[in-house]
């Protein structure tokens, strides 16, 4: 990988790019910490850190944006607004047909999916912004400029709401820059500057917890299970089931096509973190709603009914695993279809060995997807609820969730991978001239 990098940085054009992405994490870093008007900074750090809300939704939030919630900050909602917005938009190609074959038009039909995603982006962003608000004035986390007089009550709430959905809007607008003229998919490479700078905090906090308290078997465990997970993943983002495929011979003229045996590769992670970000988003509806009843409504049946789903309690990993494998099966069944992948295949006269083409085809494609799907949501659920399960039993402080680490090893794995195609097109191309 360094040596790609430096490959990469001899090449201008290349070197220009990478500068550029650079340019912009320092942008998104820079928003991270700028406050919004009108918060308790102090406060709202110590309930986002403390018991309060450090194994809270907003707390696991506070990951992906590299710290910026945790201050209020106008970058406090991250690319989670577009996230989801890219989500429902996907989504909705399959439950509107019309929005279906604009995605199927090419680049102007992409256009305009991109275009109703923005829009997406802003609304949720202003929904999210204003459930963000309600929780800082049910949590007593408002200055008292903001909470005296119906004017300026009225006037920080809409101060802080808009402020959100501006940050939204200008990560998104971030995000699409780097896809323009950075390195690697934009929106990815945000969320892993926003993880990747938590990792100076935890090293820190690691080494406090191996000198101060010398807790030397917890570090030194905590250490060797971030490795061990992130060679497993490494491992399990490349592995794939190799679906052999025996194209017949045909003759064209005078020359003769075809003939050759290749396979069909199907990725054992195909739907990479989306079944984790579908199963976190909607169990974080209980946090959100006991969040908006605020702490002085804990004595009623309903709080104490959504407490019990709480991020550390053994409810929500059991129903986190579960949704995460149906998600996995979800997400597959919108993205592939076994029917269209065998006839695409009797098209270009190809076919699986010992299996007859059309509809048996299909079966057997179908019954391929459904184990392999099988092996990588269990895989997705095991690096999910990891850090709780190890947390509950050893007592072993992993300072990044293996959801952070997944997105880090799959970013870092894209972006070198782009280089490498970015510097081979380059190679050729100067070939040829």
């Amino acid at each position: 990988m360094f040596e790609t990098f430096r490959n990469a940085w001899k090449i201008p054009d290349l070197r220009k790019k990478i500068l550029f992405t650079l340019f912009i994490i320092i942008v998104f870093r820079v928003g991270s910490i700028i406050p919004v008007p009108f918060i308790d900074t102090g406060a709202l750090k110590t309930a986002m850190t403390g018991a309060a809300g450090g194994g809270g939704f907003f707390g696991y939030l506070s990951v992906f944006t590299g710290g910026a919630m945790d201050y209020g900050a106008v970058f406090a909602m991250g690319v989670s607004p577009y996230i989801t917005a890219s989500i429902i938009m996907q989504l909705l190609q399959v439950a509107i047909p019309a929005l279906g074959r604009l995605a199927k038009e090419g680049e102007e039909g992409q256009k305009k999916i991109a275009k109703y995603s923005r829009f997406a982006t802003v609304i949720l962003g202003l929904i999210q912004g204003t459930a963000f608000y309600f929780y800082l004035k049910n949590s007593t986390l408002l200055l008292a400029d903001a909470t005296t007089g119906m004017f300026s009550t009225i006037f920080a709430a809409v101060v802080i709401v808009l402020c959100f959905t501006a940050g939204s809007a200008v990560v998104m607008w971030l995000g699409e820059q780097v896809d323009k003229s950075g390195i690697g998919n934009g929106i990815s490479i945000i969320l892993f500057a926003g993880i990747i700078s938590r990792v100076p905090q935890g090293a820190a906090y690691l080494w406090e917890l191996f000198v101060g308290a010398r807790q030397y078997i917890q570090v030194i465990g905590a250490l060797l299970i971030m490795l061990a997970v992130i060679v497993f993943i490494v491992f399990m983002t490349a592995a794939e089931r190799r679906i052999p495929v025996q194209y017949a011979k045909r003759v064209v003229g005078r020359k003769m096509y075809g003939g050759q045996s290749t396979h069909m590769p199907i990725k054992v992670n195909m739907s990479g973190v989306m079944p984790i970000i579908f199963a976190s988003s909607i169990l974080a509806i209980p946090s959100t709603v006991t969040s908006f009843m605020g702490t002085g409504s804990a004595n009623s049946t309903i709080y104490k009914l959504l407490s019990q789903l709480s991020f550390t309690s053994p409810a929500y990993t059991v129903l986190y695993l579960l949704f995460i494998i149906g998600f996995a099966y979800f997400y597959v069944t919108i993205q592939y279809d076994p029917i269209e992948m065998a006839n695409n295949l009797r098209k270009n006269s190809g076919a699986v060995p010992g299996i007859r083409p059309g509809k048996p085809t299909s079966e057997y494609i179908k019954k391929i997807l459904g184990r392999v799907t099988l092996i990588g949501a269990l895989f997705l659920g095991v690096i999910a609820v990891l850090p709780t399960i190890v947390g509950a039993i050893g007592n072993i402080p992993l300072t990044l969730g293996g959801t952070s680490v997944l997105i880090v090893v799959g970013v870092a794995q894209e972006t070198v991978q782009q280089i490498e195609s970015q510097m081979l097109m380059r190679h050729y191309k100067g070939f040829l001239e």
